[in-house]
């Protein structure tokens, strides 16, 4: 691509929107400015690589100034977040433009949105890349905006491409998009977090987009140098998980200003934080964030944290691309995300207006597991791919819920697998449903065993980072494939230790102290409302006399302040150790007031094959509390329960617990289920059913462990 320089008057404008955005003395940077002059030419695409706090909004909010001076159409921003997407209406604001976004949280002011467009009275759109494969968006929305789009910009690129850390199918719609509206729109593609490989292949995405078979001119990419000088990178070494959350605990009050904790899980996000405020209280106010709340109540958190009025957000990645608080003090992650790229989006959060902040990474081992699965999480598996293409090949609309009823593969895979393989024109998303469009599919095993291979060796990186084998910030610079790449001088390996306010061991009272509090928290095993249908048979409310009364889980998921134990008891079937079973008949003491009839007769049941363990439990409950003991058969030999439907779960069960297979001591008793693991609690749902229906009076589950 032939670049151009910016004409007086063009100049003017965009010396406007930048000033009014950055101050009076704010000049567009010489790779800002080749990028608008380029972004005024028909069928321009353009690629800008650049670090966080860069600048790369001003080029596109310049670029569309000009271009609605010139009496261009337009801009549609394809945005990953809804915080982000607030952050750039409110940036579009105060560069002069009039910017929307159609979002979920805002449905009531679509048509009104909508109708500016149509009548030419916005600037801007904003929308998510899935709001794109919404067939009532193409047709209201798209339809009405073809041949008149001004400029196209594709915000957080990286995602498009599946060799990066984040990738989501549905950007690659924005080639589709191109091709139904107009391809001599200008396209912008930006990102901080792109290495060679990602930023090559989006690259060449953006120039295939042009309608003459991919033979355009090549995209124009600019890349800039990704060392954060305000940044100190720190690892603290050698913590437990649960020494992680007192870490937090005692340092976060030391740390300047505010900023975020990033934890890998939600239930890391939620406990942390309730241990934060457990120890501190309204001295150090916290609160966790993730991708679990309501979007009004995300808006509320993030306008705290910008106002100073919380000290920090515990959060999960949900908190990340495009929330903008430039003061941000501190960054501090509870456990390495599994890869380095993610890493250095995360940390760039912090210090983007201000001489210094902190980064601060607490790793441990227990962080591999979460690496193993987003290694694998996108990669579609060719067998499941087949079931759901023959859900699908009837021609008619067939529904996400009866997909997975009928393919036995489970929901969330089967999302994903539709968005990849609506990407490849496989399937297509119409009123009603989804369809097979009769493209055939093959599983390209080279192209995904690649892309595992590059996660994988990303793991290794960020093993590299967690051992300070190198410059910490250089390692993130070459990790992106920065060419400027070279010691920062600040980082805790470049000084060879750390700084004084990040130094130091938790105090072993906190420890004990979050490690009480954890311990006592109180998990609710909610009922489950509705059978599945599909394999299962029955579909439809669960009656009442089949179902369960509000259960207690002791260990949920991944709780630190359990990790040795659970260690202990599923890595061999084993009596459970001294501290779970006393940790049980604790549960229970507390749990007493929300009985409707004491338990008379304890029933384990191993949903997991941990029958030693369930069974000693059980034992310790009965013998303290002087009731029946009873056990519900379960088969020597269990599947792999996580890889099968809810539908086939489910009816695994139901087949497992045949009539006259509950003991016959329940008959008239109210009765304590002990569950010795399941994530999808269906073995508890259709094991009550059983015992209700050989005629327990009540059925009060507890289970051992929730996995996640």
């Amino acid at each position: 691509m032939t670049t151009t320089t910016l004409t007086e008057a063009r100049d003017e404008i965009a010396t406007r929107v930048i000033t009014a955005m950055a101050g009076p003395d704010a000049r567009l940077r010489e790779d800002q400015a080749t990028a608008v002059a380029a972004l005024c030419e028909p069928g321009a695409r353009v690629l800008v690589v650049q670090a966080t706090g860069w600048g790369k909004s001003a080029v596109y909010w310049a670029a569309t100034a000009i271009r609605r001076a010139e009496n261009a159409g337009p801009t549609l921003v394809v945005s990953p977040l809804l915080s982000l997407m607030r952050d750039q209406v409110a940036a579009a604001g105060r560069a002069g433009l009039r910017a929307a976004t159609l979002n979920s949280s805002n449905i009531d002011a679509w048509s009104a949105i909508e109708a500016d467009l149509r009548g030419g009275q916005l600037d801007v759109l904003l929308v998510s890349p899935e709001r794109l494969a919404n067939p009532g968006f193409g047709r209201r929305v798209l339809d009405g905006l073809a041949g008149r789009l001004g400029l196209v910009v594709i915000d957080e690129a990286h995602a498009v491409s599946d060799w990066g850390h984040d990738f989501r199918p549905d950007y690659r719609r924005v080639s589709d998009v191109l091709q139904r509206l107009n391809p001599d729109t200008p396209v912008l593609a930006t990102t901080a977090t792109a290495n060679a490989r990602v930023t090559d292949d989006v690259a060449h995405q953006l120039g295939r987009d042009l309608d003459d078979g991919g033979q355009g001119e090549a995209t124009l990419v600019l890349r800039g140098q990704l060392a954060r000088a305000s940044l100190e990178l720190s690892v603290v070494d050698r913590l437990s998980p649960l020494e992680r959350y007192a870490w937090v605990v005692d340092h976060l009050p030391r740390l300047p200003g505010s900023g975020i904790v990033y934890c890998l899980t939600v239930s890391d996000a939620e406990r942390l934080a309730a241990a934060v405020a457990e120890v501190h209280g309204d001295a150090v106010p916290v609160a966790a964030y993730t991708g679990q709340l309501e979007p009004g109540r995300r808006e509320e958190l993030e306008d705290a944290l910008r106002d100073n009025r919380l000290k920090a957000l515990i959060a999960t990645s949900a908190l990340g691309m495009g929330y903008d608080k430039p003061d941000l003090g501190f960054v501090v992650h509870v456990g390495a995300p599994p890869s380095p790229v993610s890493y250095y989006q995360q940390v760039g959060r912090a210090g983007r207006a201000i001489e210094h902040a902190h980064a601060v990474l607490l790793p441990s081992d227990a962080d591999a597991g979460v690496w193993d699965y987003f290694a694998t999480a996108t990669i579609p598996k060719p067998e499941q791919v087949e079931r759901v293409l023959a859900v699908l090949s009837g021609g008619e609309p067939v529904s996400v819920a009866a997909v997975e009823a009928q393919s036995g593969v489970r929901r969330g895979r089967v999302e994903l697998m539709l968005k990849q393989l609506a990407v490849d024109g496989v399937v297509d998303r119409v009123e009603g449903g989804w369809v097979a469009t009769g493209k055939p599919w093959s599983y390209d095993a080279e192209h995904y065993d690649g892309v595992v291979a590059v996660r994988r060796r990303e793991a290794d990186i960020m093993r590299a980072y967690t051992r300070g084998e190198r410059c910490l910030m250089q390692l993130l610079q070459l990790s992106l494939d920065d060419p400027h790449a070279e010691p920062c001088g600040r980082c805790s390996v470049c000084r060879g230790a750390l700084s004084e306010d990040l130094s130091g061991a938790p105090e072993p009272e906190t420890v004990q102290a979050v490690t009480r509090l954890l311990r006592g928290q109180v998990h609710l095993l909610e009922p489950r409302k509705m059978w599945p249908g599909g394999a299962f048979g029955a579909r439809g409310r669960i009656p009442a006399e089949e179902g369960h009364e509000v259960g207690r889980t002791l260990i949920h998921a991944d709780a630190p302040e359990w990790r040795e134990s659970v260690a202990a008891m599923f890595g061999a079937d084993a009596p459970a150790p001294e501290e779970v079973r006393d940790g049980a008949v604790r549960l229970l003491s507390g749990w007493r007031g929300s009985w409707s009839r004491r338990p008379e007769v304890v029933v384990d049941l191993p949903a997991a094959g941990q029958r030693q363990l369930t069974a000693s439990v059980a034992d310790h409950i009965a013998a303290v509390g002087q009731l029946g003991r009873a056990s519900m058969p379960v088969p020597d030999r269990l599947p792999d329960l996580r890889e099968l439907s809810s539908a086939d779960e489910a009816a695994f069960w139901r087949d497992a617990f045949t009539p006259g297979s509950a003991p016959a001591e329940v008959a008239g008793a109210s009765v304590l289920l002990v569950v010795d693991a399941t994530s999808s609690l269906w073995p508890i749902t259709v094991a009550a059913a059983a015992l209700r229906r050989a005629g327990a009076a009540a059925v009060l589950p507890m289970l051992i462990h929730r996995r996640p």
